[in-house]
Formats: C-alpha cells, structure tokens, sequence
C-alpha cells in the first residue's frame, strides 16, 4: 500500500511559479510511474504530467507543456511539479498518482494511489 500526500498549492498571481510536492510512503515508490491529475471548477479530472519510475521520461498534456515540470527524487519518496508561468486556467485542484507500472499512464482509471489534492488558485 502507499499513501500520497501532496503540498505546496496556493494562491498566486497570473505568470507567477508554484512548485507541487507529492511525498509516497512505501519501499515500492521508486517501481511506480507517477502522474500529476488536476480538476478544476465544473470540469473533469485530468492528466496533466506523468514520469516513468525512473525518471528517465516524462510526459505533459498540451495545456501545460513547456511551463510544468515534472520530478522524481526516489531517495526521497518524492515526486514534484514545477508550475510556471501560471495562468487563471490552470486554477485546479491538483492531485499526486502513483501507478503499479514502470511506464506512464496518461488515464486516471490506470492509477492505483491517489492524494487527497492540493488546491492551485491563480488569479489573473
């Protein structure tokens, strides 16, 4: 079993950075690709950035590519999401994943463990 817990949301303004972190109990965190997950205000869940268990790829949905990044420390259980840029659209709650699978998986259906979220609000 392991247990997600993200940090690091809040309130910034339009073209300021936010850095997510998700912390992972468990021994088996560095055999798990992770996605990060957000859905905003009357909207569905959806992928934003996913990495391999190694960090060796990395994945983003078109809206965020170029301006998030995602990372992995496996010494430290810990996967981040480097937000910049940031704009009014990218308002979501966030939500760390982890998948018992070495690849990426870009649906939410194919997570296995999910944190309880981290609310993102930019205003413009």
């Amino acid at each position: 079993q392991v247990q997600l817990v993200e940090s690091g949301g809040g309130l910034v303004q339009s073209g300021g950075s936010l850095r997510l972190s998700c912390a992972a109990s468990g021994r088996a965190f560095s055999s798990y690709a992770m996605g990060w997950f957000r859905q905003g205000p009357g909207k569905e869940r959806e992928f934003v950035a996913g990495i391999s268990y190694n960090g060796a790829v990395t994945n983003y949905a078109d809206s965020v590519k170029d301006r998030f990044t995602i990372s992995r420390d496996n010494a430290k259980n810990t996967v981040y999401l480097q937000m910049n840029s940031l704009k009014p659209e990218d308002t979501a709650v966030y939500y760390c994943a982890g998948t018992r699978t070495w690849a990426i998986r870009n649906y939410s259906r194919e997570y296995d463990y999910w944190g309880q979220g981290t609310q993102v609000t930019v205003s413009s």
